[in-house]
């Protein structure tokens, strides 16, 4: 099983993604660290990245997913996965049921307020207004609203998905 992590600039995909991958025993990545020099520049500067910029980088972080699953590696990825067409790309290849999607969602002011306590290598804060913009929000995807402990978070995300196993399909939803 592999999970994505997905949601906006600080709605804590990393630490709360770090915290799941070590407790189910799965391997970790962020997607941040897949961006190409380019994007990364682009989004110090305060730029929202366009779609040309992601594809090439959601294409490759597919190939990361997907040598995880023919590896029978579980593996939780921190990725925005903002559109739904990103989403698409993330699990294009892969078996249905394969992937299950995590949307950390929160506050705005909560967002808000995480990013200004953090420093980001060239996650500008004021990309916040943008994402929460450009975020479709997934309809098939567990959603869990992240205003806990990471501790707490995490073991509610245990509770509805297994690592190690095809959780089924239909929508999910918690808060």
């Amino acid at each position: 099983m592999i999970v994505v992590l997905m949601g906006v600039t600080g709605s804590g995909k990393t630490t709360i993604g770090r915290l799941l991958a070590e407790r189910a025993g799965a391997v970790f990545a962020d997607a941040d660290d897949y961006h190409p020099l380019a994007n990364k520049e682009k989004m110090a500067a305060g730029h929202a990245l366009n779609d040309d910029d992601r594809q090439p980088w959601l294409e490759e972080l597919n190939r990361l997913m997907q040598g995880w699953f023919h590896a029978g590696r579980s593996g939780v990825l921190a990725c925005s996965a903002l559109k739904e067409k990103y989403r698409a790309t993330l699990v294009a290849g892969m078996p249905k049921g394969a992937v299950t999607f995590v949307w950390l969602d929160g506050p705005p002011e909560l967002l808000a307020e995480r990013l200004s306590e953090r420093h980001h290598e060239f996650m500008n804060p004021k990309l916040l207004e943008s994402q929460l913009e450009t975020l479709e929000p997934p309809a098939d995807a567990l959603r869990i609203v992240n205003d806990r402990t990471p501790e707490e978070v995490v073991s509610q995300i245990l509770e509805h998905v297994s690592l190690a196993q095809d959780i089924g399909e239909g929508q999910k939803s918690s808060k």
